[in-house]
């Protein structure tokens, strides 16, 4: 039997020109930069939706050579504005910026979620109340088979099945609405 080889990727974004998109990614939509951030867990850089107005309901931005269908991500991300929404979360096996599992954080409701969006429509798996402080904090997703969990800062907070996506896709970063959110240091460990 041959060995079992992971593919590593660590986005940190502190390569990338602030004002531009980061190298490797697409904007599929909202409006997507690096942007400087001095709090940042790995400075200087981030990646960050900086619109704070609603043109889509959701705002994706994908990394373009990514392919992953069983993996362990990370991703540390910080609320920094937004009325309607805010925070974030990863997505993955992403057909398109119309198809994909999220996972995201939302300090405003106080909530961790677990979404499938399929054609544009979001239909929620599980979910979890929790209250965290303003600042950076860190989502991580592990995806094998069907099985999903999803942690908060440590802390497992959901485990779920779900059939949708069955085949590997894109991983890349989401926000909801008018959220402002910084992103740092995506790390994706899968096959």
């Amino acid at each position: 039997m041959a060995p079992l080889i992971l593919a590593a990727l660590l986005f940190s974004f502190d390569a990338d020109k602030p004002g531009e998109m980061a190298k490797g990614w697409v904007d599929c939509t909202g409006t997507w930069k690096v942007v400087a951030d001095e709090s940042a867990p790995s400075k200087p850089n981030v990646l960050a939706q900086v619109s704070g107005e609603a043109k889509t309901p959701f705002n994706v931005a994908l990394a373009s050579e990514t392919s992953a269908k069983d993996f362990d991500l990370s991703v540390k991300l910080k609320a920094v504005a937004g009325k309607k929404d805010q925070g974030g979360g990863p997505v993955w096996r992403v057909k398109d910026a119309k198809n994909y599992y999220v996972c995201r954080w939302n300090p405003l409701e106080d909530n961790f979620r677990l979404y499938q969006v399929v054609d544009g429509k979001r239909t929620q798996i599980a979910t979890a109340d929790i209250k965290a402080e303003a600042g950076w904090h860190t989502i991580r997703v592990t995806m094998k088979g069907n099985a999903i969990e999803c942690s908060f800062d440590g802390k497992k907070l959901i485990e779920a099945k779900d059939d949708t996506f069955k085949d590997a896709g894109k991983v890349g970063l989401w926000t909801k609405a008018d959220a402002v959110t910084h992103f740092d240091d995506l790390n994706i460990n899968g096959k």
